[in-house]
């Protein structure tokens, strides 16, 4: 099994490694402002996965990344570009004006080499994809959709809020206007799946048009309403030994070239409930490097605070 990691399409695509410096653009969520709902999907913690992210308006652009690249310069050498990674909420939910002044802000930067875009498929309308159409002629444009799973009553029950039409829409439609990297957002151990319906929702990304997936473990977080069914005893979370397994079942499901951009997942720990395993870190990623080295694949994970790409 030859699994494509992020390194390796970054290498290929800019010739050497590629750093991320996460960005909070100050977005909320059609799930949150009661467009779609509130209190936005079940998991989904105040931070909206933007726990290590800066905060940044138009006018604060430039000097967040010059913070994030000194800061991963001080570790280490050899970086021959940096991605602009708007993480936090939904990263096309706002007026156009306003993305373009904070998306041209990113793609100015002389270090910047592509632009990462986290949102959902709901949140692709025609101004918004002809806003990405044009940036993505000034540099590439990375758009990460948050899909978590293909099956209806799971998706009703964490409130993802759109069908999954939606989602092979926005394939298409960021396809079709040469987006050159999409990437699919699973989680791994949702409430109520088996590992055939987790394998099955990697299956079909694979065969969605993307180009990329990112599986996340599902973690527990203090003030989600995943959290009360919980503690309410509804559901269980996976073991380590569980998750490794339900990946290793995964990774061979992925074709050599859809590329591999997480094994695992981060979250603040000191609003993490379950699983409590997953904390350590270190544990985890020597987990998950024994589990492939067995597969024979020469792919090596790591993970740091400082995302490598």
């Amino acid at each position: 099994m030859h699994i494509t990691r992020t390194n390796d399409y970054t290498i290929q695509v800019f010739g050497g490694k590629i750093y991320k410096i996460a960005l909070d653009g100050g977005f909320t969520c059609p799930n949150r402002d009661g467009t779609k709902g509130y209190g936005g999907c079940i998991f989904c913690s105040g931070q909206g996965s933007g726990d290590f992210a800066a905060s940044v308006t138009a006018d604060s652009v430039h000097d967040s990344i010059r913070e994030g690249i000194r800061r991963i310069e001080s570790k280490v050498r050899n970086v021959e570009g940096y991605i602009a990674y708007f993480q936090a909420f939904t990263n096309t939910y706002a007026p156009v004006a306003r993305l373009r002044e904070l998306f041209m802000a990113a793609v100015s930067e002389e270090e910047v080499v592509a632009l990462s875009i986290a949102t959902r498929p709901d949140c692709l309308g025609e101004e918004v994809l002809e806003l990405l159409k044009e940036l993505n002629s000034i540099k590439p444009i990375w758009v990460e959709l948050g899909l978590q799973t293909i099956h209806p009553a799971t998706a009703e029950y964490i409130r993802r809020g759109y069908d999954l039409e939606e989602y092979d829409t926005a394939v298409i439609n960021l396809k079709k206007i040469g987006i050159p990297h999409v990437i699919t957002h699973v989680i791994i151990g949702l409430p109520g799946e088996t590992e055939e319906m987790m394998s099955d929702t990697v299956r079909y990304v694979v065969r969605s048009g993307a180009d990329g997936i990112k599986l996340q473990l599902l973690h527990v977080l203090k003030g989600t309403d995943l959290a009360l069914d919980y503690a309410d005893g509804k559901f269980d979370v996976l073991s380590l030994d569980e998750y490794i397994e339900i990946l290793r079942k995964c990774l061979k499901l992925i074709p050599e070239g859809f590329v591999v951009h997480r094994l695992t997942g981060d979250g603040d720990k000191r609003e993490l409930i379950a699983p409590l395993w997953s904390g350590d870190k270190k544990k985890v990623i020597n987990s998950i490097n024994k589990m492939i080295n067995e597969t024979g694949s020469n792919f090596l994970f790591h993970k740091k605070k400082d995302e490598e790409q």
